[in-house]
Order: C-alpha cells, then sequence, then structure tokens
C-alpha cells in the first residue's frame, strides 16, 4: 500500500473500529501523522492542537484495526498508558507480523 493509499482509506475509515490494517497502511498513516505534528506545531500551538484533535480518532481506529490485524483486541490500546513499559508493548504488538486467525471484532 503506498502513502497516499494509506492515508485516504485511514480517513475513510476514521471510526470504523472493526476489520483489519496491514502493517504498511498503519505505519503510513502514523508517518503522516508524525510530519503533521511537526508541521502544524512550528506554523502555530493553535494549529497543531486542532490537528491532533482532528486525527485522535482516525489513530485510534487505525490502531484497533492493526491490533486485529495481529490477533488482538483494539482494547490492548489502554497498554499505552503504563509509563514506558506500556508504550514499548504496543509499539511492538503494533510491528508484528499479520495474525494467522480472525480477531474479534466485537472487542
Amino acid at each position: 500500500m503506498t502513502f497516499q493509499d494509506s492515508i485516504k482509506v485511514c480517513f475513510n475509515k476514521y471510526v470504523d473500529f472493526s476489520g483489519r490494517a496491514s502493517r504498511s497502511e498503519y505505519w503510513w498513516f502514523v508517518l503522516f501523522i508524525f510530519a503533521g505534528y511537526l508541521v502544524t506545531s512550528v506554523v502555530s500551538h493553535w494549529l497543531y492542537y486542532l490537528f491532533a484533535l482532528a486525527t485522535l480518532l482516525p489513530q485510534m481506529a487505525a490502531a484497533s484495526r492493526r491490533l486485529h490485524d495481529t490477533g488482538r483486541s483494539g482494547w490492548w490500546q489502554l497498554i499505552g498508558l503504563i509509563p514506558l513499559i506500556g508504550l514499548i508493548v504496543l509499539i511492538v504488538f503494533l510491528a508484528q507480523e499479520s495474525g494467522d486467525g480472525e480477531a474479534s471484532a466485537s472487542a
């Protein structure tokens, strides 16, 4: 999946917490979000906050679909709230290859 395709898909599915997202789809979108943070923080703090708020749901939905692709529930995003260790574990989960089994879409 290309950079532009992943951004289109993630914004088209901005509140779709079910289904799956490939590694390339998720990580291209993360790169876009990171670049957006850098650019908007240089321009204006208010623009940065507006961008962060506008992309919050798409980020959570994409991460949830990525976790489903690895065979985990989207609720595993909450492990990122644990200082340092939780964030490391979440990044490892998001970077893993696709799981063989179907993830529970209801979780």
